[in-house]
């Protein structure tokens, strides 16, 4: 691993099913399970989805006119069984995207089916580590004792 490379997140329980999450950045956020309007893990990994789409996308086009109008909606079945426990299925990223009329808007409207694709095959780092599946390795880690 190397500077350059590395991500991570830190995650603090709060109370009972409620957490906040924090970057190295400083930047925090709320999740929980659901019984408030703190983020769920599965809310946060369609809005990863989304998110990092949203900003390749923009990167892309951006630079040929402003959108008009930019909004993503990310959806998915969260679903359990015997076989692979639960999981998500039938990910779906919408995008609606609009220029305006002129010139710079076409250059961005022909950009805008390239970008998607771009994203989508090799750019998004979250949904390609979905798609491509990724092992995940969970380690306690030694703590204090409650003496």
């Amino acid at each position: 691993m190397s500077e350059d490379t590395f991500r991570s997140v830190e995650i603090e329980r709060t109370s009972v099913g409620q957490y906040v999450v924090r970057n190295v950045r400083g930047g925090s956020m709320s999740m929980g399970m659901g019984q408030d309007a703190s983020f769920t893990p599965v809310e946060l990994l369609l809005a990863a989805i989304g998110g990092c789409t949203a900003i390749d996308v923009d990167l892309i086009t951006s630079r040929r006119a402003e959108p008009a109008q930019f909004s993503v909606a990310v959806t998915g079945d969260k679903i359990r069984d015997e076989v692979g426990g639960n999981r998500m299925q039938n990910l779906t990223v919408e995008c609606t995207v609009t220029f305006p009329v002129g010139v710079e808007g076409d250059k961005a409207r022909e950009a805008l089916p390239r970008s998607l694709q771009q994203s989508h095959d090799r750019l998004c780092t979250v949904s390609r580590t979905v798609e491509l599946g990724t092992p995940v390795s969970i380690v306690e880690a030694a703590g204090p004792t409650g003496d």
